[in-house]
């Protein structure tokens, strides 16, 4: 078992390109999950984790929030959820010496890998104003200093509560119920940079922002479409289902710019097959789409299914459907029938009959599922596109029947139970009614910042205060130049961590981590072992246990920092035991059944078997929760994205090697790069279009209308199969390209898969 954290920094100096793969998991999947349990963990604490892993008695995983299957396996995990519980219950502790040895700018150089793998958290630390070190506190004092910061403010609104989907419903009902306490929505999170454009393009028109679907749907489906993600890496267990499904006889149509390698063909490690045989071969058709070519190839779709019908009334639409529970047909129809072909083609960059074969297909299906992530909304025109997914499975009456319906995968663990919970900067008046009939308070009405604005807010001087509940935001942030300055005008940042990350070195005037129990650890309380939940993205909640020794006594769990914080800061403001809370999870979870809609005993129904699962209407009963109470067909504009000659477009992406901003390795094997991450894949045509080869060394410059030269310096160009015009490079280091103020239209989430590039030899 490793002991000790790496001493030096990692660099590209020994970066290696191979040939990228054309199957995901196999023998690599496993033994790249169970060896870096084994020794950096040891062999009995490493064994416990995984076997706990997505057991009904054992604790949910931290990275995706894909759901988990009715009847589980002994090993329940994939290999990138292998990498989070070695990351979060490593050994490995930060001793107190490390603070006086690093400075926060020495931090500052140095990469997010490193930072992570120097081990967890285990004190308090506190960097005073005018100082370049952290020092250790006690909790006590950790918890007078932030109050005093907090009740100093002008207005509550002067600071801003963040939140990473890591956290527990639990967890997120205590700080969106002390934030509303203390007199602000400004409730910022991760969903606002992922998924915020799902959220508004499904309740705008199906009346809920989360999936029509069960786990046991993809097994029923004829026809599954995946559109812009990557589940080999981004969620692996996706896979299996999708295995599952073929093997049931649905056929899968994979839409997204790069041929991934989970996408082509899947060698499942708990089958004979996917150890000794060819595997399952996942995509049945692939459209390798041009990056925000999605919305165009939809409305297509959408209208070849429109011309069968008027071609042969009554065989293709389900019209006692369309007329029973939608709105919005006709303008449709009026709408597609001007579509302009050759934008559709151009936007796209595919052929007329690869658009012909698809509508064919979904004409062909009785049962449809089409499901989506990050490729589609973080694009300008993210909620219009999402929106066209819905119109086309409204056509043919695809929600709310067995096999069918809209699945945007979450890419964070609990992220949509925190917005369940509450945690959201414009929770509608029911629920903010609810929370002051159950705690005698009246919560802030005006909506507050997500996580652009609060940028902005900083940037300008009005926001003082920024306390992030897990995450890492300067780096997840768009924009990373404007977001770390505006986090240095703070007078104060604290961030709630288990390890280190890039939020720990830039910081306000003064700078608090409070270090937390990870999920793998047992979590006792006064009235004993208590548990968490979380939901996922079917809405499936259920419980979850820690299982391991904490790495330290001097630990609290989230709900505890959040109870104490509260004390600290309200004193008797509002009638909220928050001791009792922090004593027993039970508390919380009866103030929960009370204020959130469907969680109606919940403390019974967590203790039932694998949980319970959260009302759909769209799903249970196809009613829609829309002000017509009907689902809505709607006309969206179609924008082809112009790129100037000499440009590309570029998406960011993650390696195989990280999730989110935290970075397990420097290794993205499928698409073949070892030992390192500053690259920039793009079409071999493109590189000798633009007078470079492989391997050349560049900086890439964005462009965008404020003229901000925001740029990556020395990225090594990789010739790989990428649409013509179109390029990728890494998330979060590529965020830097990513302009503040390039934003999806109504979700204002960053537009991270459609950014205007030029590329410059690097300099010497």
């Amino acid at each position: 078992m490793s002991s000790e954290p790496p001493i030096k920094d990692v660099t590209d100096d020994d970066i290696e390109v191979t040939h990228s793969k054309a199957w995901a998991a196999g023998v690599p999947g496993v033994l790249h999950s169970m060896d870096p349990a084994l020794t950096q963990m040891g062999a009995l604490r490493g064994m416990r984790a995984l076997l706990s892993m997505n057991q009904k008695d054992g604790f949910d995983c931290m990275s995706c929030a894909w759901p988990d299957p009715g009847t589980r396996k002994a090993f329940e995990f994939c290999e990138n959820g292998a990498k989070a519980v070695t990351w979060e219950a490593t050994p490995i502790t930060i001793p107190t010496s490390f603070w006086a040895e690093h400075s926060l700018a020495d931090l500052r150089e140095k990469s997010e890998y490193w930072l992570g793998m120097q081990g967890r958290l285990v004190e308090p630390v506190y960097k005073p104003a005018g100082s370049e070190h952290y020092q250790p506190v006690s909790w006590p004092e950790a918890f007078r200093v932030i109050a005093a910061q907090l009740n100093g403010l002008d207005s509550p609104d002067q600071a801003a509560f963040y939140t990473s989907g890591r956290a527990s419903n639990e967890a997120a009902f205590a700080y969106q119920l002390f934030v509303r306490a203390y007199g602000t929505n400004n409730l910022p999170d991760c969903s606002n940079m992922c998924h915020e454009s799902t959220g508004w393009a499904m309740g705008q028109t199906v009346g809920i922002g989360k999936s029509t679907v069960s786990y046991d749907d993809f097994a029923k489906a004829d026809l599954i479409i995946i559109m812009g993600q990557n589940p080999g890496t981004n969620h692996p267990r996706m896979l299996t289902a999708l295995e599952e499904a073929k093997d049931a006889g649905a056929r899968i149509v994979a839409v997204n710019p790069l041929p991934e390698a989970g996408l082509r063909r899947y060698k499942n490690p708990q089958r004979v097959r996917g150890i000794i045989g060819h595997g399952t071969d996942i995509a049945d058709q692939f459209l390798q789409i041009r990056i925000g070519g999605d919305m165009a190839l939809l409305q297509a779709v959408s209208k070849r299914v429109l011309d069968a019908e008027a071609a042969a009334p009554g065989t293709v639409l389900d019209q006692s459907f369309l007329d029973e529970h939608c709105q919005g047909l006709p303008e449709l129809r009026q709408h597609l029938a001007a579509l302009d072909e050759r934008m559709v083609l151009a936007a796209t960059g595919l052929r007329a009959a690869q658009i012909d074969e698809l509508a064919q297909r979904y004409i062909n299906a009785d049962r449809v599922i089409i499901t989506w992530a990050m490729g589609l909304t973080q694009q300008k025109k993210g909620v219009e596109t999402i929106k066209e997914i819905i119109n086309l499975l409204l056509l043919r009456g695809n929600i709310g029947k067995p096999g069918a319906g809209a699945s945007p995968i979450r890419g964070h663990s609990n992220v949509q139970g925190d917005r369940t919970m509450g945690i959201w900067e414009q929770m509608p008046p029911a629920f903010l009614d609810a929370l002051q009939a159950e705690f005698g308070f009246d919560p802030p009405r005006e909506h507050g910042v997500d996580s652009v604005d609060g940028v902005r807010a900083m940037r300008d001087g009005s926001m003082k205060v920024w306390l992030g509940l897990g995450g890492n935001f300067v780096a997840a942030m768009s924009d990373t130049g404007i977001a770390e300055a505006a986090m240095t005008r703070t007078e104060m940042s604290v961030q709630i961590s288990t390890k280190l990350n890039r939020s720990h070195a830039v910081t306000g005037a003064e700078a608090l981590i409070l270090p937390t129990l990870g999920r793998t650890e047992i979590d006792h309380q006064a009235s004993g072992e208590q548990f968490v939940s979380v939901e996922d993205s079917v809405c499936a909640v259920h419980p979850s246990w820690g299982k391991l020794k904490p790495v330290s006594p001097n630990l609290l769990s989230e709900v505890a920092i959040i109870a104490r914080l509260a004390q600290a800061v309200l004193k008797n403001k509002v009638a909220v035991d928050w001791a009792g809370f922090e004593a027993d999870y039970d508390r919380i979870r009866d103030h929960i059944a009370n204020v959130v809609g469907g969680c109606e005993n919940y403390n019974e129904r967590i203790r039932q078997e694998g949980g319970f699962v959260l009302p759909n209407g769209p799903r249970d009963s196809r009613t829609f929760n829309t002000p017509t109470g009907k689902a809505m067909l709607t006309t969206n504009t179609l924008e082809h994205l112009e790129v100037p000659p000499g440009r590309l477009v570029l998406q960011t992406l993650r390696s195989h090697d990280q999730f989110n901003t935290t970075i397990y390795g420097l290794d993205d094997r499928y698409r073949g790069i070892k030992k390192g991450r500053h690259v920039v894949f793009i079409n071999k045509k493109d590189l000798i279009a633009l007078g470079f080869s492989d391997g050349d060394l560049v900086d890439v410059h964005s462009e965008f209308s404020d003229n901000v030269d925001r740029v990556l310096r020395g990225y090594r160009l990789v010739a790989y199969p990428t649409p013509r015009g179109c390029a990728a490079a890494y998330y979060p280091e590529a965020n830097v390209l990513v302009p503040l103020d390039s934003v999806a239209d109504g979700s204002n989430t960053p537009v991270s898969k459609a950014v205007i590039i030029r590329l410059e030899r690097a300099a010497a």
